[in-house]
C-alpha cells in the first residue's frame, strides 16, 4: 500500500513535498492535487513510470500523456512555440488547460504523437502542484487519475486512496479536488482548434479564436 501525506491545499510543507520528489527521483508514481483533478505522475525520463500510469488507468500507449510545466518558460523549452500562441498561452495560464503543440528536441519520442511530433503540455493552478514541480525542478509526465470504468473522476481523496492505494507509491492528500478534467487547446495549427471542453472558459479561447 503507498504512504499517503496529507499536505496544506494553499501553503504545502516542504519537507511534505521532500518526500514525493523522492518518490518521483526514484522512478516512482505518485498522485498529487491539481485545478482539474487529483493526477497521477512520474519522471518524464521514467519508462516505467509511463508504463504504471497507463496500467493503472487501463488504457494503453495511445493514450497520449501531458507534460505538466511550472511556467511558461519551462513550458517554451520543452514545445515550439510561436507568437500567437505564446500569446494564447500567456492569457490563459496557470489554469485548467492543455495545449497540443510541436514537441522540442528535449522530449523522449516514446511520450509524443508519432505521427505528429506532438505533446500535450499544461501549467496548473494549484499551489500543491506548483510547489511539487519547483522541488523537483523539471516537469512532471502526468494524467488525470481515472480509468475507463468511471463516468468521472474521483473527488475525495479517500475514494482515490482506497482504490488505487494499492498501485501507487505516494499520495499527495490536500482535500477534495475537481471532477472535470481540463479543457484542451491544439496550437499546431494557423488557429486555436478546441479539442475538448473542460472545467477551462471555453468562451475565453473562443474570443481568441476569433480575434
Amino acid at each position: 500500500m503507498a504512504r499517503r501525506i496529507v499536505i496544506h491545499p494553499t501553503h504545502p510543507q516542504s519537507r511534505l513535498l521532500r518526500a514525493a520528489v523522492e518518490v518521483l527521483r526514484d522512478d516512482g508514481v505518485v498522485v498529487y492535487p491539481t485545478d482539474s483533478t487529483y493526477a497521477l505522475g512520474c519522471r518524464m525520463e521514467s519508462k516505467d513510470g509511463q508504463a504504471r500510469i497507463h496500467a493503472i488507468r487501463r488504457d494503453d500507449e495511445r493514450h497520449y500523456l501531458t507534460l505538466v510545466c511550472p511556467d511558461l518558460s519551462s513550458l517554451a523549452t520543452h514545445a515550439r512555440v510561436d507568437n500567437q500562441a505564446f500569446r494564447l498561452l500567456k492569457s490563459l495560464t496557470p489554469g485548467p488547460y492543455t495545449f497540443i503543440l510541436q514537441a522540442s528536441r528535449e522530449i523522449p519520442k516514446r511520450i509524443l504523437d508519432p505521427k505528429r511530433k506532438t505533446i500535450g503540455l499544461r501549467i496548473p493552478d494549484h499551489p500543491v502542484a506548483q510547489a511539487l514541480l519547483a522541488e523537483l525542478g523539471e516537469p512532471v509526465l502526468s494524467a488525470t487519475l481515472t480509468d475507463p470504468k468511471l463516468e468521472l473522476p474521483l473527488p475525495d481523496p479517500d475514494d482515490l486512496f482506497d482504490r488505487y492505494g494499492h498501485a501507487i507509491d505516494l499520495m499527495l492528500d490536500a482535500g477534495a479536488c475537481g471532477l472535470e478534467p481540463t479543457t484542451i487547446i491544439d496550437l499546431t495549427g494557423p488557429r486555436p482548434l478546441l479539442v475538448r471542453e473542460g472545467c477551462g472558459d471555453v468562451s475565453r479561447v473562443l474570443d481568441l479564436d476569433s480575434g
